[in-house]
């Protein structure tokens, strides 16, 4: 097998990352892949609340599927979406959207293509008004 396999306990620490109010958890999928494919867990970071910003990512893929607890964001054209445990959502590549708040025991799989990819701020879409 020439593949990964990583094993995490509970206990395990988890890094910054994107966003200041979240902590992620690499998944080893990005130094298997070469950084085409990136996979962590996210979680809330406890103390902190959401910044909601709107912003787009230079990606080809993005999906996440919530683990625990609640997420609600804002989308360009689809409004505002509550996902809870068990909602994914995929994020069609550079699609204008922001976090408006998530609950304090949120935890998040995101999956990306490629691993590492731009974020940028961006006024918020029209139909945001």
């Amino acid at each position: 097998m020439t593949g990964t396999i990583v094993h995490h306990a509970a206990t395990d620490s988890f890094d910054g990352g994107l966003r200041a109010f979240f902590e992620y958890r690499d998944l080893g999928i990005a130094s298997a892949s070469d950084g085409k494919i990136g996979a962590h867990v996210i979680r809330a970071t406890p103390g902190e609340g959401a910044r909601p910003e709107w912003h787009i990512h230079e990606l080809d893929f993005q999906m996440v599927y919530i683990l625990k607890g609640w997420v609600e964001f804002e989308y360009e054209d689809a409004g505002f979406v509550r996902l809870e445990a068990g909602s994914s959502v995929y994020q069609p590549p550079r699609i204008p959207h922001r976090e408006i708040r998530h609950s304090d025991d949120i935890e998040m799989l995101e999956i990306t293509a490629p691993a590492q990819f731009v974020t940028k701020m961006v006024p918020p879409p029209a139909s945001a008004a």
